[in-house]
């Protein structure tokens, strides 16, 4: 094995930094906004300038669900005036803009205990992401490290049976709304789901046919049985890895729904024969997501 050259780090407070500043942060993202975490975004706007309230730093939208992001920079610790200008301008967005998604997100030095429990007041009404950035030099290179360290609340899952979509029916309803042959699909997806847990069952409900264990709703995967397809919908967070397996199986995906964290992904009858191996390694993650 050859040597490993290790070279010590030094941690920088670019608060206190005589050339790093915000600005110098915000270039840096404006040029990649992948480096925060949250997915492949684009830019759409920086130093947006908002009606008596402003300019909001940095505007990222997902080039698939169209969901964008009202980001916030901060050097140095989070203050109330901080997370009070962050909400603002993602509520104005949101207002000007309703027919996309919004999520507020606070990208910061030093975010404190105190000030993630305020936050947690406001996660679940509004979506908001918390995410602490530090600064590190490595010999004559600087490296920002951004770390997720709130996400925002997902709205009552499916999992749960309490919302109006549970409302319980039987395959024959199915196979009127959709046809025989894409509800048998549903099948062939269940003996992939029961390679992770061979007591799963299939449980129809009136707008999907989700999963049950010992008699209780255990979603970790829900089936949409269409006419001539089936859509797959797999509960877990957006992340790139997950984007890539997709990808490369060359799997075709609807949109990421961010309102409920799934995957969506259509597939025919021959997706689900030729792609396999795919699907149980997907299947296989959103079942150990789930299981925690």
């Amino acid at each position: 094995m050859p040597p490993v050259n290790y070279v010590k780090h030094e941690p920088i407070f670019l608060k206190l930094h005589p050339e790093l500043n915000e600005k110098w942060v915000q270039e840096l993202i404006s040029k990649d906004p992948s480096i925060i975490g949250l997915g492949d975004l684009i830019l759409r706007d920086k130093e947006r300038v908002q009606p008596r309230a402003g300019r909001l730093d940095l505007l990222l939208q997902d080039p698939e669900s169209q969901r964008r992001y009202e980001v916030e920079i901060q050097l140095g610790p989070t203050d109330e005036r901080h997370i009070i200008r962050t909400i603002e301008y993602w509520d104005i967005e949101r207002k000007r803009y309703p027919q996309y998604e919004h999520c507020a997100v606070i990208v910061a030095e030093d975010i404190t205990s105190r000030f993630l429990n305020v936050i947690s007041l406001f996660n679940g009404s509004i979506p908001l992401i918390a995410i602490q950035m530090k600064a590190l030099k490595v010999g004559e290179v600087i490296i920002l490290d951004f770390t997720k360290v709130m996400d925002e609340l997902t709205r009552g899952v499916v999992d749960e049976d309490e919302d109006a979509e549970s409302a319980p029916t039987d395959r024959n309803y199915w196979e009127e709304r959709a046809t025989k042959q894409t509800v048998k699909l549903a099948d062939e997806l269940l003996s992939i789901v029961r390679k992770c847990d061979s007591s799963l069952e299939l449980k129809y409900n009136k707008f999907y046919i989700g999963l049950s264990r010992s008699g209780h709703a255990f979603n970790f995967v829900v089936f949409r049985p269409k006419k001539s397809r089936i859509n797959l919908e797999l509960k877990l967070p957006r992340d790139s890895a997950v984007d890539k397996k997709i990808e490369e199986a060359n799997l075709s995906t609807l949109e990421y729904d961010g309102r409920w964290g799934a995957y969506r992904i259509a597939l025919s009858p021959e997706d689900i024969r030729s792609k396999q191996f795919a699907l149980e390694e997907l299947i296989s993650l959103a079942y150990r997501n789930r299981e925690g």
